[in-house]
């Protein structure tokens, strides 16, 4: 199947995830993480790219971003990955790919939607078991956002306004009501399929400024077919 190109916007937000090779491990060690996220700081600020959230898990990676560029997410993708991508085979003496082909990407809606994606991406340290409160896995921007640790390059997405004072107690406060079974589902669909997380007003204005399908075709089932007759049963 063809690749779908990527949406051509700019100041529209993007859930994006990258896994590492067949699944396998992406980080080692904790410098790792280290590297990964010097390299995402400096290629956010370099190529005009906004991080609202972002999690490193041991396999893959979340972000929430904005480009304010046309473009610029897959060049700070591309300056990430070649860069990190550097730094593992350097110090684990290896060569060979890190990553499962293409980064996925799908845009996000703001307010309900963007808010949704923020805390998805913060509690999946949780949902995976590895711990019981987003604020025990310190390779998030969950820390950020509820105002536990100061980093002035995350930028908090305007939507999380609603909530009140961000970076804040509210942001916590908003993790700890969880995210339903469906909503995880809608959003890590529309991340696979590279398509679009929000209303069906948002996609039909994205699908008249970009050209671009927002939505998965929803192919019609095949017609039965009887054989009766033909083959004698």
């Amino acid at each position: 199947m063809a690749r779908l190109p990527r949406f051509p916007v700019t100041d529209v937000t993007m859930h994006v995830v990258q896994r590492g090779n067949d699944r396998g491990a992406c980080f080692f060690e904790e410098r790792d993480r280290v590297v990964y996220l010097r390299a995402l700081r400096e290629a956010a600020a370099r190529y005009g790219v906004l991080v609202h959230a972002y999690v490193l898990m041991t396999n893959h990676v979340h972000l929430l971003v904005t480009p304010q560029v046309v473009g610029a997410v897959s060049r700070m993708m591309q300056s990430v990955g070649a860069r990190y991508v550097w730094h593992v085979n350097h110090t684990r003496e290896r060569t060979g790919t890190l990553w499962e082909g293409r980064y996925k990407a799908c845009i996000v809606e703001r307010d309900g939607h963007a808010l949704a994606a923020c805390r998805y991406i913060d509690l999946n340290p949780v949902r995976a078991g590895l711990v019981v409160h987003p604020a025990d896995y310190c390779w998030s921007s969950y820390a950020e956002l509820a105002g536990l640790r100061r980093a002035t390059w995350i930028v908090p997405h305007p939507s999380l306004a609603q909530l009140g004072a961000v970076p804040g107690l509210a942001y916590a406060k908003w993790c700890d009501l969880g995210i339903s079974a469906a909503e995880a589902a809608e959003l890590r669909e529309a991340t696979l399929r590279e398509m679009a997380f929000g209303d069906t007003a948002f996609k039909q204005a994205i699908e008249r400024a970009t050209s671009r399908r927002t939505t998965p075709i929803r192919r019609s089932p095949l017609p039965a077919v009887t054989t009766r007759g033909k083959l004698g049963l």
